[in-house]
């Protein structure tokens, strides 16, 4: 959330978050400001957060080289990235059966933000199934089960 900030705000605002930033060729469909922030929060999380996991969270059990771990861990959050976005884009474009209404949401205040409510929508509703597959096969002790979390 915090790279969607500070990239909002270095684009002036969430009010630009649907600027264009190139067209696909061959296509009627076109690349928006918002995928953009999507994708380099991605980049962002998934170096800190694999670190985290494999330091904090499953730090307590025998691993297997770093590398190894987090190219499994950039799968499973491409994946979950892939999805995440095309959440965001439903919850942003104005012809979506699901884009987040007026007057609750717009791109004038910060806290009723469209943009910043359907990119924590999409975290939430990826970071379970992320959350599992990582403990279960990034993480894995190789037999299908995942390191026990460690206890505090």
């Amino acid at each position: 959330m915090l790279v969607a900030i500070i990239l909002n705000r270095l684009n002036g605002g969430t009010r630009n978050s649907q600027a264009i930033l190139f067209g696909l060729p061959g296509t009627d469909f076109n690349v928006r400001f918002t995928a953009l922030v999507w994708v380099a929060s991605f980049l962002v999380a998934v170096v800190f957060n694999f670190q985290l996991n494999r330091t904090w969270t499953f730090g307590g059990a025998a691993r297997s080289r770093w590398w190894s771990e987090f190219w499994r861990f950039l799968l499973v959050g491409s994946v979950a990235a892939v999805v995440g976005l095309a959440m965001k884009i439903a919850l942003t474009h104005p012809d979506s059966p699901i884009y987040l209404p007026e007057p609750w949401f717009n791109e004038e205040v910060g806290l009723s933000s469209r943009e910043y409510w359907a990119q924590l929508v999409a975290i939430v509703c990826t970071m379970p199934v992320n959350f599992l597959v990582n403990r279960f096969w990034t993480f894995g002790n190789g037999d299908g089960e995942g390191r026990r979390l460690r206890r505090r």
